[in-house]
């Protein structure tokens, strides 16, 4: 469990999930780490983060390539700037179909969601582990336990391979948790061109609200945090569904969704 501040790590720190995880965390009293490909965007957030009087180092780089990966990932094992939480956040939506022949957004997808959570996450994990203490925010999603393409393919990758990180790190000290919200408001959805208009409210989560609950799952040492009690039910019967129901609800929110995907 994490009972203490430090200094944490986010990428795709400048909006949304991430943004709120910044600005939480600052509130805190954590010094932060800011991961974005925008300098304009990432300098904003770094005022606004100071002016909270905490300290605030801003690392560009673009996670679809492993140069700036490796940069970000050494930055996490720099024993002489211990960083004590990571949250591996940066993500967004696939449209592609899967039998495009264009096959990039999937390739960037699986690079960006999937191997840089497996490369920053080692890395946290190694680093923290030499200290004893630490913990790591995989940031996954609901959509990984429905079939709604590569998106939820990719996800289902972090929540299993979070889990099975837990395991390795187990008795450590070191805390390794999947965040896995449904849909949350923030600009994530209208970059994504998700129509949020056939997504009922009563599935809409707020971001600041969805953050405390992760922190606090955190603080517990739970591997999987699912805020909201409603997505925990959905989820719960999604897990005992035959899988044939669990595809054809998949296929309906796909539809009305115009074959976006879920954060």
């Amino acid at each position: 469990m994490l009972n203490r501040t430090g200094v944490a790590l986010v990428t795709g720190a400048t909006s949304g999930i991430g943004a709120a995880f910044a600005r939480a965390l600052a509130d805190r009293g954590w010094d932060l780490v800011l991961v974005a490909r925008d300098r304009e965007r990432l300098g904003r957030m770094a005022v606004e983060l100071e002016s909270r009087g905490r300290a605030v180092e801003v690392l560009s780089a673009d996670l679809s390539d492993r140069a700036d990966v490796e940069r970000v990932a050494a930055r996490l094992e720099d024993p002489a700037r211990p960083v004590d939480m990571l949250v591996n956040n940066a993500g967004f939506g696939v449209h592609a179909p899967m039998t495009s022949a264009d096959t990039a957004p999937h390739d960037r997808a699986i690079e960006v969601m999937g191997r840089v959570v497996l490369v920053l996450a080692g890395a946290a994990g190694r680093a923290m582990r030499e200290r004893g203490h630490g913990a790591i925010v995989n940031v996954s999603s609901t959509a990984g336990f429905v079939t709604m393409g590569s998106y939820s393919a990719v996800k289902a990758f972090v929540t299993s391979l979070t889990e099975g990180l837990a395991n390795e790190l187990h008795g450590t000290g070191v805390t390794v948790t999947a965040l896995c919200p449904g849909w949350v408001r923030t600009e994530f959805h209208t970059r994504a061109g998700i129509r949020s208009s056939s997504i009922p409210n009563f599935l809409w989560l707020d971001a600041e609200r969805l953050v405390e609950t992760s922190l606090r799952d955190v603080r517990r040492g739970r591997v999987i945090s699912m805020p909201s009690f409603r997505y925990r039910l959905l989820i719960w019967f999604t897990r005992h569904l035959p899988r044939r129901t669990v595809r054809w609800i998949s296929r309906r929110i796909s539809s009305s969704r115009n074959d976006s995907r879920t954060h």
